[in-house]
């Protein structure tokens, strides 16, 4: 069975982990979930109230983790996955996080990143001459980064999936599964 790895954390918007965590597995991928330590990340839900000027914030599910960053090898995967919420905000600066992203990049394997997700890639300079998506008070950033943005739920660079953020899902799962199947067949 092919395997998809997810680079996550504490903080990780909840729908934004575990709707592509199941598509994936109901198209018959195995799916690790990779994270600082082996202990279970603990997800959040945000949610957009009119009385307020950003999203709320409030604890969700703890997800169980199966591999450290350290422990992931990337050749092992057909596919990345990084979702969005607090998470990729501080994973970004572990050096595997690199490591692992970088591989995908360099062997045009295909990345998913949805809502902050591309931060991930950004701070490595991988987003330099791409398109993406991204929640959108991101557009500064991934414009920084080189990247043009795109106000779009399902914006497909290549290997590249992205999207704004959990209310683009259905998009984004059609289109990163059908870049995904193009480069693998699931056992």
């Amino acid at each position: 069975m092919q395997r998809v790895l997810v680079l996550t954390g504490d903080a990780a918007e909840e729908l934004d982990v575990m709707y592509p965590v199941y598509r994936l597995r109901e198209a018959g991928y195995a799916v690790d979930v990779a994270a600082l330590t082996r202990r279970d990340v603990q997800l959040v839900i945000h949610d957009f109230d009119p009385e307020s000027d950003a999203y709320t914030e409030k604890n969700g599910r703890k997800l169980p983790v199966d591999v450290t960053f350290a422990e992931a090898d990337p050749s092992a995967y057909v596919a990345l996955v990084i979702p969005g919420g607090r998470a990729p905000e501080y994973i970004r600066t572990d050096p595997d996080v690199r490591r692992i992203t970088e591989y995908f990049f360099e062997h045009d394997l295909p990345v998913g990143t949805i809502c902050h997700g591309p931060q991930v890639p950004a701070v490595y300079g991988l987003l330099r001459g791409r398109t993406t998506a991204a929640f959108p008070p991101l557009a500064g950033d991934m414009e920084n980064a080189g990247a043009t943005v795109v106000d779009g739920p399902d914006v497909v660079d290549r290997n590249m999936v992205s999207c704004r953020g959990w209310p683009d899902l259905p998009e984004w799962s059609r289109a990163f599964m059908g870049v995904l199947e193009r480069v693998s067949v699931p056992a």
